[in-house]
């Protein structure tokens, strides 16, 4: 997650927080021109996909013989793809734990 992400959700965090509180709301995302949270999330989401359709097709061509394709760089790519994909996931659960701890506040 990149420092402008972090910084994206520590705003909607604080306006949420300014919500609750009874305070009047300014959208931070509106005011600094940066992209919302779910198209943050839409933007990761999809350079994983593109992460893992490369190393599939490196897979494929390695696979078919292709003279090009090293056989080191389908198992970085791979790799990669991996880890691309895990870090998603746990990046997942923790938002899905937060959302859960929001939902169980009392107020």
């Amino acid at each position: 997650m990149s420092v402008q992400g972090i910084d994206q959700v520590l705003g909607e965090l604080r306006s949420m927080s300014a919500l609750a509180s009874g305070q009047p709301v300014s959208n931070p995302a509106e005011v600094s021109g940066a992209p919302d949270f779910a198209e943050l999330l839409k933007q990761s989401i999809d350079q994983v996909n593109q992460v893992s359709q490369d190393a599939q097709a490196k897979q494929t061509a390695f696979q078919s013989g292709d003279s090009e394709a090293n056989l080191q760089d389908v198992m970085v790519s791979l790799q990669k793809a991996s880890l691309s994909f895990q870090t998603m996931v746990q990046v997942r659960n923790k938002l899905v734990t937060a959302y859960q701890e929001v939902m169980n506040m009392q107020v």
